[in-house]
């Protein structure tokens, strides 16, 4: 057998919506041909390649799959055929994939670009049990059914049915009455579904546990932090940021409490006075329809680089963005990666609101990484640290903020622009706190595997890190919405220590914009040349590459908020 690609694999289709038609009788045969045929220093190449063809369909066709629950979380044929999927085709496959890995590992070969997949893949291979498969595949039914469950929230307002995420506008009137009904009348929806969130909870936690047990380990954070292949940072050091943002970013999140309150002209900040804006003036409304999002947010992008705007037009012209709220839609936002298509797909629920400008932005950020490493020819290559996935996203929004006024493209005048880009920077100082509460959480819950079911203990926890993080906000009488915050943040149900990375990125992406203050183009290249790395390098290397140190010391966050206040005071004078 020479390096060229198998004959076999010359009848793989072209697309992967084809793909998606194959039974796994089909798709085995593939698997065989690369488990039997030879694997030699000549053959290396080949076999990687059509390896590699063989991965990306299926990475592609999971997501499309998933991508359609979540599109329409009331569509049972979608949810028929996810599962389907997963159960006939992804479980054999994921079987056959470790073989792979196996042999791959065995051989002593190194592909080129392949140390840091090589090293993923010897961590994966000491956590993988069979028994886990078909465990891992109700575990993704479950998370479906929290989406299902979250996506029927809605309400009447004002004689009209209205999404959550629809009343979430409402939180930005100027009557302060106007906005505690609407919150009171959200929230009261969301706890409605309280039991059954606590029931699904209970599922999770004893499903995740049996996973831990299956693989020999004491609890499912010891494997979660292998299959999120954290190899370059510990729970420890999680403990550390925790610490260094109770030191250095609660205080500064007060202070911008403290600075909203004094706008507002009122005692105590309550949690429905988190959207109005300076002194009294009308919230930010940029844009009134999802078209419009898309019209101005591309032409912004186009100012950073061109290249951005066309990659943005490329996706509007194929169909890859789903912007719009709407009943049964997941309420979220995400960015898929498609890498047979070498495509990204967003959805997000936008409802006019600033929050959704920068939402935009962030996952077009993700969009532009998937853009940057899609052409690495292995789907290994392609699976990065999620913290450095939000490096991508957050550092895009830093870098367009600054042009939200731009005279023929931009969404604001100036003194709109600085009142958003004050919303949004003090945003990202409270969030560190709010990340450090929903961390710690899930580091608690899989370490007391008997404790965490009992949804009353949850309760326990979560209020007790709410007090030593969240100082500033009034939540006197709204315990039982205070307590019961846990559930509704879809990470902790869905993708469980996913969370930690969006606090790590947002000081890697922070550091990132203060050298993009000083050189733009230069900054930019660098930034553009580490997305383009995909997972071919280590955690802390893609950090580095982009101009940024992977950190968790209160000395380094500490300057990013400095960075932050600094702005925040600059823009004051222009609000």
């Amino acid at each position: 057998m020479t390096a060229q690609a198998s004959t076999l694999f010359q009848t793989l289709p072209r697309e992967t919506v084809t793909f998606m038609t194959w039974t796994w009788g089909a798709i085995e045969a593939y698997f065989h041909d690369l488990e039997t045929r030879e694997l030699t220093a000549e053959t290396l190449d080949g076999w990687m390649a059509d390896w590699g063809v063989l991965g990306l369909h299926l990475d592609e066709a999971y997501w499309r799959f998933w991508v359609a629950t979540t599109q329409d979380t009331l569509d049972a044929e979608a949810q028929t055929r996810f599962e389907q999927f997963l159960e006939a085709v992804y479980e054999p496959a994921q079987m056959a994939e470790q073989r792979l890995k196996d042999k791959l590992l065995e051989s002593g070969l190194q592909p080129a670009l392949f140390d840091e997949p090589l090293r993923n893949m010897r961590a994966e291979s000491a956590i993988f049990a069979a028994a886990n498969l078909p465990l891992l595949t109700e575990e993704h039914r479950l998370g479906n059914e929290y989406d299902r469950i979250r996506s029927l929230q809605t309400v009447q307002w004002e004689g009209e049915e209205v999404t959550l995420v629809q009343l979430l506008t409402v939180g930005m009137a100027l009557e302060r009455e106007r906005r505690e009904a609407a919150w009171r009348l959200g929230m009261a929806r969301s706890l409605q579904d309280r039991a059954a969130l606590n029931v699904l909870w209970a599922q999770l936690m004893t499903l995740r546990q049996q996973i831990a047990v299956n693989t020999g380990l004491p609890n499912y954070r010891d494997y979660r932090w292998i299959q999120l292949h954290r190899l370059d940072y510990s729970p420890a050091d999680c403990e550390t940021f925790h610490a260094a943002i109770e030191a250095v970013v609660v205080p500064a999140a007060e202070r911008a409490l403290e600075r909203r309150r004094r706008r507002l002209g009122v005692e105590e900040v309550r949690p429905w006075d988190g959207e109005p804006e300076l002194d009294g003036q009308p919230s930010l409304h940029p844009f009134q329809s999802a078209a419009e999002l898309e019209a101005r947010g591309g032409a912004l992008l186009g100012m950073i680089d061109p290249a951005l705007r066309d990659y943005f037009q490329l996706m509007q012209s194929e169909g890859l963005l789903d912007l719009e709220n709407r009943k049964g839609k997941m309420p979220s936002s995400y960015c898929a990666s498609y890498g047979i298509a070498r495509r990204p797909f967003i959805l997000m629920n936008v409802v006019g609101t600033n929050e959704d400008v920068m939402t935009l932005f962030h996952e077009f950020g993700h969009a532009l990484h998937t853009f940057g490493f899609v052409n690495l020819p292995h789907h290994a290559q392609h699976r990065i640290g999620t913290e450095f996935h939000e490096v991508a996203a957050t550092t895009l929004e830093l870098l367009a903020a600054p042009l939200l006024a731009d005279a023929d493209h931009g969404f604001y005048t100036t003194a709109e622009a600085a009142r958003a880009r004050i919303a949004h920077l003090e945003g990202l100082l409270r969030f560190w706190p709010y990340m450090a509460v929903v961390d710690a959480f899930q580091h608690w819950a899989y370490t007391h595997p008997k404790d965490a079911p009992n949804a009353d203990a949850c309760d326990a926890v979560w209020a007790a890190l709410w007090a030593r993080f969240m100082h500033g906000e009034d939540w006197s009488g709204l315990d039982e919405a205070m307590k019961t915050g846990w559930q509704r943040k879809l990470h902790i149900f869905r993708s469980p220590f996913y969370f930690i990375d969006y606090g790590l990125a947002q000081l890697g992406a922070v550091q990132i914009w203060a050298k993009y203050r000083l050189d733009p183009q230069g900054a930019l290249r660098q930034f553009q040349q580490a997305l383009a790395l995909g997972g071919t390098a280590a955690l802390p290397e893609l950090f580095a590459a982009a101009g940024a140190k992977l950190a968790f010391d209160a000395d380094t966050l500490g300057a990013a908020v400095e960075v932050m206040e600094a702005t925040i005071a600059e823009l004051e004078a222009q609000a």
